[in-house]
């Protein structure tokens, strides 16, 4: 069952996206949406995935960051930090980094990068509660640039919806 997220959201998908089940594997549970590329590369379909939490007042994005490099490293090999930058305001802080990583699947290795991007909202409901979301594309090494403007899109799209009080998320 995917992910409620704690902030709704809305967005809109890039040309060539398509909405598609959560992927299966490490942090699918946690997979709110899932959309795919109609090209693959390679046989690896490019992904873009969101999902997020809600957070105590004591943890930085730096730190959910950290935390994501972490969990990667229990499913991938060679996992490495390619990049972190904090970016935003005061008032709508985020956080961008790109991974790169191999994996074993069907019984190929595959060189991934996964750029992240960790937006922090307040909840609609209670400004006082702080939440995460984070959005990500999943590429092979040789597809990452092609797709890339496409997530950036993507990226810049995604709002913070105002439900009406009692209606929920």
């Amino acid at each position: 069952m995917p992910l409620i997220l704690p902030v709704p959201i809305e967005f809109r998908l890039p040309e060539d996206w398509l909405p598609a089940p959560a992927p299966e594997g490490a942090d699918a549970a946690d997979v709110a949406f899932a959309a795919v590329y109609q090209q693959p590369e390679a046989g690896f379909t490019a992904n873009i995935t969101v999902d997020g939490a809600f957070l105590p007042d004591t943890v930085t994005l730096a730190e959910l960051a950290e935390e994501s490099v972490e969990r990667l490293r229990e499913v991938a090999e060679s996992v490495a930090l390619a990049h972190r930058r904090e970016v935003g305001s005061a008032e709508a802080p985020a956080l961008t980094q790109r991974l790169t990583f191999s994996t074993a699947a069907d019984g190929s290795r595959r060189d991934l990068v996964q750029s992240q991007v960790y937006l922090s909202m307040s909840d609609v409901d209670d400004p006082r509660k702080r939440a995460a979301v984070r959005l990500a594309l999943t590429a092979t090494a040789a597809q990452h640039d092609e797709v890339l403007g496409d997530f950036q899109d993507f990226v810049r799209t995604v709002r913070p919806v105002n439900t009406p009080p009692g209606t929920g998320a």
